[in-house]
């Protein structure tokens, strides 16, 4: 299955999904304004095409009536907010019984404050029912304080979420200047181009100056050389 979501700028070819869009992780950098949840939704749309759930976390804890009409155009839309109850519980285990594709509001204050104590909502996240049957996105916030102490704790969680993941990861965020930390690009770069040496690091401020819809798109190539796989990097335009 192949569906179309855009162009490159330097290219004729078109950006595509396919199957591998199910298995490998996606970083979507930008903006408020500018087209990451447009862009999450095709991909949310796709893998559901695909037969495959999807667990949608949105961090800035809306209601059901905050939440973009995108994600409410049919049935595929089942809200749930996180909270530490039975009936809670009851409800999210019932919900994956029936393979719905979950919406679900949370409070980053349930994050706990120390990264060797595991949360409710960490271990939520991490339910083995949830990392065999479903796609993950993680809609981040730009307020952080809610993620552990420090946000690079935040995306080392990440880092041992996603490898215990049978599916892709999606992660939706604005480029802030954490993003800049040599460290922090390099986590990043494992986690969504791959193993490699050869990327191009985002630079925050290019990203800042992008039109509404208008990624810098970096995709690691199948054919590997002896010491990396070759990134394709272009600007793409999302439909």
């Amino acid at each position: 299955m192949r569906t179309k979501i855009g162009t490159f700028k330097n290219s004729i070819a078109t950006l595509e999904l396919t199957e591998r869009t199910l298995y490998q992780n996606t970083l979507i950098l930008g903006e408020e304004g500018s087209g990451k949840t447009h862009l999450a939704n095709k991909i949310r749309h796709f893998v559901m095409a695909c037969g495959i759930p999807t667990l949608y976390l949105d961090f800035s804890d809306p209601s059901v009536d905050q939440i973009e009409e995108k994600f409410k155009t049919d049935e595929a839309f089942f809200y749930l907010r996180f909270d530490e109850s039975e009936e809670f519980d009851a409800a999210l285990n019932k919900a994956i019984a029936e393979g719905k594709n979950i919406y679900m509001a949370a409070n980053p204050s349930y994050f706990a404050s120390k990264r060797n104590i595991k949360s409710k909502l960490s271990q939520m996240i991490q339910k083995p029912e949830l990392l065999e049957k479903y796609y993950y996105f993680f809609h981040e916030i730009a307020n952080l304080d809610g993620f552990y102490t420090k946000f690079e704790d935040f995306l080392y969680y990440i880092f041992d979420l996603v490898n215990l993941k049978k599916f892709g990861f999606t992660f939706l965020t604005q480029p802030h200047e954490t993003f800049e930390d040599p460290r922090i690009k390099l986590l990043f770069t494992f986690l969504y181009l791959g193993r490699c040496s050869n990327a191009h690091y985002y630079n925050t401020s290019v990203l800042r100056s992008l039109a509404t819809n208008t990624f810098y798109y970096q995709y690691r190539m199948d054919n590997r050389s002896l010491l990396f796989n070759q990134i394709k990097s272009d600007i793409a335009i999302i439909d």
